[in-house]
Order: structure tokens, then C-alpha cells, then sequence
């Protein structure tokens, strides 16, 4: 496989499962075009065109030299140019593949962030409200990410001539996809049965030895999980701190989650939600373990690093 190829598999995985079903991310993707078509000269010169056929432009490709047989892959939840050196000094190295994003990719986190406001109003929420709590909450993210030096690490994986991508939200789909079938299968009655179906999962188990694990944040373990939604799994990073009240006004009773501010934790206390973290490096390789199953079933090498916990899900 090239580079390319293993990209394409990422986006094809994340989009069948996306909990918004794949005829709703299609639609939003004919969304952009209908928009790109309409801009004058200038602005489509401007436009980033991978929004176009990529509904995760936090997924992306940062540097191909065209290598045309992917042999061996460093995978890391956290790619720096410390990890970069790393695949250098191993050797035969063919790509280095990040789960968080760097490039362009990290510049375009907002855009991924629309996701929520779909979920949102499946749990109920009204499309209108979620769409002005998230349309704050993306505005702010976009300021805070403009600061930051994106693209040094991929600079850096230029100079040492690595092949260099990322795989944000589309594997964040997976886990959420994963762990909502899991929840739905299990019907936890209780916060502390959310809780041990999540400890079922081997990357939430190994989490836990490392004091990585599942936790209350809000609430108690004893207290009645109710109506469970994953709005704090996919979608970029977290939302609007508001949308617990709404949630909690449309029979919402728990929300799990990868990580939680202390500005949303007291938010979701206020609204007398539950709040389950399952784990931000547990959730992080989960998703990318399903994506990396398929391509070590394709022959490909996995090397894990930066705080990837492998797990394979498949017999050779």
C-alpha cells in the first residue's frame, strides 16, 4: 500500500462509522462542493480542496515522497520530532502515522467539529441550539489552534525524508462506533456498570493498570446511568460546556467521554449529569488499533510508541 492508500482506508473506515450514518456525512460533503462552487476565483484558489472528497481534514496526509510499498509503519498517539528521530534511529521505517494532529491537519481541528452538533440532536438536543452553543465553542477552538507552530513537526519529517500522516477523527469514529454498540449490548443500569462494560474492552483494562482508566468524573457509581450519550468521544475535542443543560433537559442521564475540562465538569455537575471518562490514551488506541488491524491483515509492520497501547483484534 502507499501512503495515499492507507489514508483513503482511514476516511473509507471513518465514515461507515460515523454515528451520524454515512448518507448524512455524504450529504455534508455535497454541502462543501455546493459552497466551493460558488466562490469567486480567488477564494477557490484559497480553499483547502481536500474538504472536497475528505469529511475529517484532521485526518491527513503531511508528507508523501511516494513511497509505493508501505512495509513498516511507527505509530505513536503523539508524534514529535523526538518520535521522528526515533523512526530514524530503528531504521526501515517506511511511515510514521500520528493519532493526534500536526500540519494542516491540526489547523483544521474546528472543521471537524460540526459532527457534534449532529449527534447532539439525535440525543435531542434542537439543531438550532445545539448549532449555536457548538458554532462558540468552534470559533474559540479555531483562536486558541491559530496560535500554535503546526506544521514544525512536519518539517521535521521532511528534513529526515519520513512519510508522515495523522488519523484524527476518523479513528475517534471508531471508538465512539465500538464502544456505543458495546453500551448498547450491555444496557448498564447503573453508573458502575458503564463502568465494568468499559473494562471489558482490553485497551480500557490495560488503562486501568496504569491508572488510565475508566472513572466518575460527575456523580457516583451508584447513581442511575439513564439515557447514555457519547457526545465527548468524536468530533474533533470537546464541546460546548452548555450543552449539558440541554442535554439534561432531554432525558440525558449519563455522558461518556475521552477527557473533560474542569470548566465542563462543574457545567455537567450543575446539570446533575453523570460523567464517565473512560480514557483519553485508552479511547485513542482503540480507534487506532481497529484502523491498524486492517492494515497488519494487509501484511503491513505496526510498531506502537507514544502511548499507544496495541491490541490486536484478528488471528493471522
Amino acid at each position: 500500500m502507499t501512503t495515499q492508500q492507507i489514508h483513503n482506508l482511514a476516511i473509507t473506515m471513518g465514515i461507515k462509522a460515523d454515528l451520524r450514518g454515512e448518507k448524512v456525512v455524504l450529504k455534508n460533503l455535497q454541502r462543501t462542493k455546493e459552497k466551493y462552487n460558488k466562490l469567486d476565483k480567488e477564494a477557490k484558489e484559497e480553499f483547502d480542496k481536500e474538504k472536497l472528497i475528505n469529511p475529517y481534514p484532521d485526518t491527513r496526509v503531511l508528507f508523501d515522497s511516494r513511497i509505493k510499498n508501505i512495509k513498516k509503519i511507527l505509530v505513536g498517539i503523539d508524534i514529535g520530532t523526538e518520535e521522528l528521530l526515533l523512526a530514524e534511529k530503528l531504521g526501515n521505517i517506511d511511515l510514521v502515522i500520528s493519532h493526534h494532529p500536526q500540519g494542516i491537519g491540526l489547523a483544521n481541528l474546528e472543521s471537524v467539529m460540526d459532527l457534534q452538533v449532529d449527534i447532539l440532536s439525535d440525543y435531542g438536543v434542537p439543531v438550532h441550539i445545539a448549532e449555536s452553543l457548538m458554532r462558540e465553542r468552534i470559533s474559540e477552538v479555531s483562536r486558541k489552534v491559530s496560535t500554535v507552530n503546526h506544521n514544525k513537526v512536519v518539517d521535521a519529517a521532511k528534513l529526515l525524508k519520513l512519510e508522515f500522516m495523522c488519523v484524527h477523527t476518523a479513528a475517534d469514529n471508531l471508538v465512539a462506533d465500538f464502544v456505543d454498540k458495546k453500551i448498547k449490548k450491555d444496557k448498564p443500569e447503573l453508573v458502575k456498570n458503564i463502568l465494568k462494560s468499559l473494562k471489558e474492552i482490553p485497551e480500557y483494562k490495560e488503562g486501568t493498570k496504569l491508572n488510565a482508566g475508566p472513572r466518575v468524573f460527575v456523580g457516583s457509581e451508584d447513581n442511575r446511568a439513564g439515557k447514555i450519550a457519547l457526545t465527548e468521544i468524536t468530533g474533533g475535542t470537546e464541546g460546548a460546556p452548555d450543552i449539558y443543560k440541554e442535554l439534561s433537559q432531554k432525558g440525558v442521564g449519563t455522558v461518556v467521554g475521552m477527557h473533560i475540562s474542569e470548566k465542563h465538569r462543574k457545567k455537567a455537575q450543575k446539570a446533575h449529569i453523570n460523567v464517565v471518562i473512560a480514557g483519553h490514551m485508552a479511547s485513542d488506541s482503540l480507534g487506532m488499533n481497529l484502523f491498524l488491524d486492517e492494515l497488519e491483515k494487509k501484511g503491513i509492520e505496526i510498531i506502537p510508541c507514544s502511548g499507544l497501547i496495541r491490541v490486536k483484534r484478528f488471528h493471522v
